[in-house]
């Protein structure tokens, strides 16, 4: 899983998604963490063809049963596994409520050593990472305010020669059985297809990145 990120300015985005001007400036963290207010794309909705348009929203996906924004429990990550079953990500997996997170880098804990040594994680090519998402809008029935927010979608790791690595291990399940988190990177070219495709076509997306796309390594002070 992923619990920290550094999303890039608005004209990167704007440039790297040709989501277009005018946008409104908006405001979102620096670095990200779960709760905080981030920066998504998505599929227009008010466009009547299609469109990419640009949203601020908390990260952490808050479900329409929700009774505030606010939850008890984390929704910054959710397992690409059990979109279609859990309930807090059922109903916009179904209605193709998909968005791309940008982010410039994200960062891992790795616990190879013993301790916990964070890891940061760019691109090898300098291009910034399009993170696959979920979105929703919810809305407070007691005052109206309506809620931006989203999810970023995890995959099993166990076999991936560089983010197995990451995480603490579980010292009561086996090496190949893990359970270790990874993001899921849409390239490119696959971007229309995840935010405006069918499920089946989105499915198809929800892979592994090849350790060759990783530029990864300790976090150096300073």
């Amino acid at each position: 899983m992923c619990n920290r990120y550094t999303p890039p300015a608005l004209q990167d985005i704007e440039r790297e998604w040709a989501v277009g001007r005018p946008n409104p400036l908006r405001w979102w963290d620096e670095v990200l963490f779960p709760r905080g207010t981030g920066p998504f794309i998505r599929r227009a909705r008010e466009a009547a063809s299609y469109e990419r348009e640009l949203v601020a929203g908390q990260w952490g996906l808050i479900p329409w049963f929700a009774k505030e924004p606010k939850l008890k429990y984390p929704t910054n990550n959710a397992r690409s596994e059990e979109l279609a079953d859990k309930a807090s990500y059922k109903h916009p997996w179904a209605r193709g409520q998909r968005c791309i997170i940008p982010a410039s880098d994200f960062d891992e804990p790795n616990w190879e050593t013993g301790r916990n040594v964070w890891w940061r994680f760019k691109r090898v090519d300098g291009a910034l990472w399009s993170l696959a998402g979920l979105w929703n809008t919810w809305t407070d029935k007691a005052t109206g305010e309506v809620h931006e927010s989203y999810t970023m979608l995890t995959i099993n790791s166990d076999q991936h020669p560089l983010m197995k690595r990451m995480h603490k291990p579980d010292s009561k399940a086996p090496a190949d059985a893990q359970d270790k988190r990874s993001v899921i990177p849409i390239e490119a070219g696959d971007v229309d297809t995840w935010l405006a495709g069918t499920v089946a076509q989105a499915s198809r997306l929800l892979q592994l990145a090849p350790l060759e796309l990783f530029d990864a390594g300790p976090i150096q002070p300073g």
